[in-house]
């Protein structure tokens, strides 16, 4: 569903990846790991057509990025980034409406069919009972909750998310990628997040795309754990990595 072919990302000389080719499918959940620095968010944003890359091709469903109209990519892929958002007076069935904003009309009425989408989507983040409450009434967990429900009212086979766990505590990280395993897997979605949480990315998730600069080692999360390529990347820092557990720890 995403496909890389040779894409080279980067800032004025200096790369951060090179001619890297991989595949994300529909039904699988993949989390991007990597150092900070590395590209993470650089590659997302380039996936998504929020940045530029130097030089290769991003495929979505068969189409290239640079054929897709707006509109087309609206109706493709939803990006949900770090940003918290608390605004105040908007309620969290306002905030998941926009997700509707590519299928309504041009002074964007909802139908019927879109507020049954909204309320659904709510309620697959188990959300429905929060959709008249103010989003800066609630924690972050329930905003996340909430901006992924808005990328489900986008109806886009593709989801990509940067660093979604980052501010909650470790049982809503737990939860909150346990929702999206199961929106690849039920939803048939082709989701890809980037994290830092290597446990969470080893016991949850299909597949694990690891950046080593300038590559990219893309695998099923159980030969990751066996390839020794998480043990590399970390070999000249002062952690150790344990593959039976997937954590990180101080040496």
């Amino acid at each position: 569903m995403i496909r890389l072919e040779n894409i080279t990302i980067g800032y004025g000389e200096r790369i951060l990846l090179r001619d890297i080719t991989a595949g994300f499918a529909a039904g699988a959940l993949t989390a991007l790991v990597g150092r900070n620095g590395t590209g993470k968010s650089t590659l997302m944003r380039a996936i998504t057509g929020l940045g530029e890359y130097l030089s290769g091709e991003v495929i979505l469903r068969g189409k290239s990025l640079k054929e897709l109209t707006p509109a087309q990519m609206s109706q493709t892929i939803a990006f949900v980034n770090t940003e918290r958002i608390r605004v105040a007076n908007l309620s969290c069935r306002d905030v998941v409406s926009l997700g509707r904003s590519p299928y309504t009309n041009w002074i964007g009425k909802m139908q019927p069919e879109d507020e049954q989408i909204v309320m659904r989507s709510l309620s697959l983040v188990g959300m429905e009972s929060y959709a008249s409450r103010s989003m800066d009434q609630m924690s972050d967990g329930e905003c996340q909750r909430v901006m992924i429900a808005r990328a489900l009212a986008q109806q886009t086979p593709i989801i990509l998310l940067d660093e979604p766990t980052s501010f909650l505590d470790m049982p809503n990280r737990y939860e909150l990628c346990s929702l999206l395993a199961s929106l690849a897997h039920d939803e048939g979605k082709c989701v890809l997040f980037s994290t830092h949480e290597l446990d969470i990315a080893i016991s949850l998730c299909d597949t694990i795309a690891l950046i080593d600069p300038p590559t990219l080692h893309h695998l099923p999360a159980n030969e990751m754990v066996h390839s020794g390529h998480i043990e590399r990347l970390f070999s000249s820092s002062k952690v150790y990595f344990d593959p039976v557990s997937g954590s990180v720890r101080a040496k």
